[in-house]
């Protein structure tokens, strides 16, 4: 039985948290005391160091001899069960993989790290911490990258499918990627080149289209003249907010950062000097790439067979340049999902950035009537993918290139680099280094839920994705994932308090990194969005609850 003692200290554990939260939501929503500048440089302090280093902070001083392997197999049961039900519902009922992804990411992936240690510590005891940093170490280093994983194959997939209808896939051999080249997602301006050799296999290189426009008739029917771009008037925007007419949004204004459990966006205010900085920048512990203002327009030129086909990205609604001589006559449009749809902007240049309502950032492929328009879909309907070989390296690749960019990535694995060296052998952090870390972590989880409440506070709406949908996220998030995680763990062996711990964790609300990829990769962020948001504010009742009664 839960004793009033008990509750109290779950309550002096989380109420500090949401006072933070509170704060930084009144901070711009009432009081309109920070600017969206002065909001975009706390939350990229907290990206960049407060919480990588939280997270080495605790994953440090955990001693990685020590894991408890039921509660660490109880974990991973419930992940894999969950996405193998995901991938037999997806088979059977044509449910896609778009949909796996999504359920997958709200069923399976909680916000360990700010809410889960110092939540169950204040219920369950000190040793719950030693737990929740092993889930961490398993979310950043095994989950997010599968999740990863399945974003780029999914962005590679589409990409394969507009650019190589068919059967012509199958006959490539190999992608060469440029080294600046990061994702697939769409969010940098790409350009594809294919050669096929006598033997009819085809040869694919992507490139950054950044350099390449200046000697484009796009760029020149434009008359604009590049400029490198900054970050200052950032603002801050919400994932359902409209863009200003004519503004020239490019995914490389999209200010965003990716830890363990935290992100937001930025764009800048009403100038078309854009920057560099995408949202998968904020993993990147490198200077803030600077990008020129070409090519980050939609087009609809008529093109010709010795003309380079533009075509938007089918992962982010970027534009891509084909010039593949497999495919010279085709010409093709990526719509905004957004823009054009309601009597629209369907002028030269025109908004390439996000939709300004639907935020599912649906596949609006758009094909100009040619003699091969008629076979199209016959062909979609016979779609072939080039062998698995060619695909795995070409999405471990990408995948590889994404987390070096990302400073939670090489906190995680430093972190268990040093804990297997330091409990193995005994050896110490010099003094020197333990305070210095231990000044920025001490931080991380205050300014992590304060950089929450910025985050909450510039949403029109609280439920982004609709009354219906946002029920069913909170169902799965809060009883699907309890019930699955509570029967793989008794299936394990699992019993008593940190049965008990099990259950409760996986009650704990949306993590934000899957948010952070539905955003950068257009796939259902309104529903992610509101599972962050929604999910904050019904999280603390719904865990006292689940604690309650495991306790009678």
């Amino acid at each position: 039985m839960i004793s009033a003692d008990d509750f109290y200290k779950v309550m002096c554990a989380m109420v500090p948290l949401y006072f933070a939260m509170l704060v930084a939501y009144g901070s711009v929503k009432w009081w309109k005391i920070f600017t969206p500048e002065q909001c975009s440089g706390i939350n990229r302090f907290v990206a960049v160091f407060a919480v990588p280093v939280l997270s080495f902070h605790f994953i440090s001083q955990n001693n990685p001899y020590q894991m408890d392997t039921k509660f660490i197999l109880a974990d991973t049961v419930s992940k894999i069960l969950v996405l193998v039900l995901l991938s037999l519902w997806a088979m059977i009922f044509h449910g896609g993989l778009d949909w796996l992804i999504t359920l997958f990411s709200v069923a399976t992936l909680p916000n360990t790290l700010v809410m889960g240690i110092p939540l169950l510590k204040s219920m369950y005891g000190d040793f719950t911490q030693s737990l929740m940093v092993q889930l961490v170490v398993l979310q950043c280093i095994i989950w997010y990258t599968l999740l990863l994983f399945l974003f780029e194959y999914r962005a590679a997939t589409l990409l394969i499918q507009d650019q190589f209808p068919g059967s012509a896939a199958a006959s490539i051999e190999k992608f060469e990627i440029d080294g600046d080249v990061i994702s697939l997602d769409g969010r940098d301006p790409l350009r594809t080149e294919s050669e096929v050799d006598g033997n009819g296999r085809i040869r694919v290189r992507i490139r950054r289209s950044t350099s390449s426009a200046p000697d484009s008739a796009l760029s020149s029917s434009i008359g604009i003249t590049p400029r490198a771009s900054n970050l200052s008037g950032a603002e801050i925007y919400s994932v359902n907010t409209p863009a200003p007419p004519r503004e020239f949004n490019h995914g490389n204004t999209d200010i965003g950062f990716c830890n363990a459990d935290l992100a937001f966006g930025y764009r800048s205010a009403a100038s078309p000097r854009l920057s560099g900085y995408a949202s998968s920048d904020a993993y990147s512990l490198q200077p803030t790439p600077r990008a020129s203002n070409f090519n980050e327009l939609d087009t609809t030129t008529v093109t010709t067979s010795n003309t380079p086909t533009w075509i938007r990205s089918p992962a982010g609604g970027r534009v891509f340049r084909q010039t593949s001589p497999a495919f010279s006559g085709v010409k093709m449009v990526w719509e905004s999902p957004g823009k054009g749809q309601a009597g629209g902007d369907k002028q030269g240049c025109k908004d390439v950035g996000l939709g300004e309502k639907d935020l599912s950032f649906r596949n609006d492929t758009k094909i100009t009537e040619n003699e091969e328009t008629e076979s199209k879909p016959a062909a979609a309907g016979n779609q072939e993918m080039p062998r698995t070989l060619v695909m795995l390296r070409l999405i471990l690749i990408m995948v590889g290139r994404k987390l070096s960019r990302n400073p939670n990535a090489y906190s995680s694995v430093l972190g268990l680099l040093w804990s297997l060296i330091s409990f193995k052998w005994g050896v110490g952090m010099p003094s020197l280094v333990k305070h210095s870390i231990k000044i920025i972590s001490d931080a991380g989880l205050g300014m992590a839920m304060f950089s929450l409440g910025l985050f909450m506070a510039l949403q029109p709406r609280i439920i982004a994705c609709g009354m219906k949908m946002a029920t069913l996220g909170m169902v799965i998030r809060f009883i699907t994932g309890p019930t699955v995680m509570s029967a793989a763990s008794l299936a394990v062996g699992l019993r008593g308090v940190r049965l008990h711990t099990a259950i409760v964790q996986a009650a704990l609300p949306q993590g934000i990194v899957p948010f952070v990829f539905a955003r950068e990769y257009g796939l259902h962020p309104d529903i992610l969005s509101t599972g962050v948001i929604f999910g904050m504010l019904v999280s603390l009742p719904v865990t006292l609850l689940y604690y309650i009664l495991l306790g009678l």
